[in-house]
C-alpha cells in the first residue's frame, strides 16, 4: 500500500520562488594586468569593518596593559634617542625641529612612524594569516592588508592623544595648522598600504619575503626623520640630494606631521613633493601587482 506523497507548504514555494529570482554571480578569473574593482568594494564594506573589529579584538584580548602599549612602544623609542643624544651631543644640541624640544619632536616622529611600521608588518602577513579564509570563500583579497591598516589607526589615535598631552607637559600649544595633522596621518597609512600590498602578494607566493618586512622596517626608521629632524641635513645636501631623500615616502609624512602639529617652520614642500609622488606611484603599482597576483594566490597559499 503507497503511502499519499508529501505535501509542499505553500510557503517553501514562495522561498523557492523568491531564491529563484535573486540574481546569480559568476566569478573567475580574469588574465592580465586588472585594475581595482572599487564597486565591489562599495558592495563588500560592511566586510571591511568586520575584518577590522575581528582584528582589534584579537589584538588587545587577554593583554593586562591593552591599547597602553600603543604608547609605551614609541614613548620608550623617545626616552632611549633622547639619552644617547644628550650624552653624545650635549643636551640642547640634539638634531630636532627648529624652536622644538628634541623630546617632543621625536616623540611625533616615532607616533607617526609607528603607524606606518605597525601597518607594513600587520598588511604585509595579512593573507598568510587569512589562509583559511582565502581558500574557502570569496572576498576583496584586498580587505586584508586594508583592514590590517585600520587597526593601526586605532593605535594611532591612542598614540597621539599622548602626543598632546607631552605637549601640554612642555607647555606648548598646538599650532593652527594641526587642521592638516590628519592628512599627514592618512599619508603615512596610504604609504605603508602601498609597500603592505607588494609585500602581503610577495609573502603569499615566496615565503622568504616574510623575512625582508622586519629588516625593511629596521633600515627605514634610520633613513627617514624619525629620531632627527630634516632642518638637521637639508644644509650639508645638495637640492638634488634633498630630492633623492624626498623619494622616501615617510620623509614627506613625518615632516609634514610636524609642520602641521607645531608650525615652526614652513611647509617643507622640497620633501613633500618627492614623497607624495612615490607614495602615489607605490601605491597604484601596488594595486594593480596585488590584483594580478590576487588570480592565483588561493592555489599556493
Amino acid at each position: 500500500m503507497r503511502g499519499t506523497p508529501p505535501t509542499v507548504p505553500p510557503e517553501a514555494v514562495n522561498v523557492g520562488r523568491d531564491l529563484g529570482a535573486l540574481p546569480v554571480e559568476t566569478i573567475e578569473s580574469k588574465g592580465g594586468w586588472q585594475p581595482v574593482n572599487f564597486a565591489e568594494l562599495w558592495r563588500y564594506r560592511e566586510l571591511l569593518f568586520f575584518f577590522a573589529w575581528r582584528d582589534i579584538k584579537v589584538r588587545y584580548k587577554q593583554t593586562e596593559l591593552g591599547a597602553a602599549w600603543a604608547i609605551l612602544q614609541p614613548l620608550a623609542t623617545t626616552g632611549v634617542f633622547v639619552l644617547l643624544f644628550q650624552m653624545l651631543m650635549g643636551s640642547g644640541k640634539e638634531p630636532t625641529t627648529p624652536g622644538v624640544p628634541y623630546a617632543l619632536s621625536t616623540f611625533c616622529g616615532t607616533v607617526v612612524w609607528q603607524l606606518f611600521a605597525d601597518g607594513v608588518s600587520r598588511s604585509g602577513e595579512s593573507l598568510l594569516g587569512g589562509t583559511h579564509l582565502i581558500t574557502k570563500v570569496y572576498f576583496p583579497r584586498v580587505f586584508l592588508p586594508l583592514s590590517s591598516i585600520l587597526t593601526c589607526l586605532v593605535d594611532f589615535a591612542v598614540a597621539f592623544a599622548a602626543l598632546l598631552v607631552m605637549m601640554v607637559c612642555f607647555g606648548r600649544a598646538p599650532a593652527w595648522t594641526i587642521v592638516a595633522f590628519p592628512l599627514f596621518a592618512l599619508f603615512a597609512a596610504a604609504a605603508a598600504l602601498s609597500i603592505g600590498l607588494w609585500l602581503s602578494a610577495l609573502s603569499a607566493m615566496y615565503r622568504d619575503f616574510r623575512y625582508v618586512q622586519p629588516f625593511v622596517i629596521r633600515i627605514g626608521m634610520f633613513v627617514s626623520p624619525v629620531v632627527y629632524a630634516t632642518a638637521g641635513i637639508s644644509d650639508a645636501l645638495p637640492p638634488w640630494a634633498m630630492f633623492l631623500y624626498g623619494l622616501n615616502p615617510m620623509a614627506g609624512a613625518i615632516e609634514g606631521a610636524r609642520w602641521a602639529l607645531f608650525g615652526e617652520s614652513a611647509l617643507p614642500g622640497l620633501v613633500l613633493i618627492p614623497s607624495a609622488l612615490a607614495t602615489a606611484l607605490l601605491l597604484v603599482g601596488g594595486m594593480f601587482f596585488f590584483r594580478r597576483m590576487e588570480q592565483t594566490i588561493a592555489d599556493v597559499i
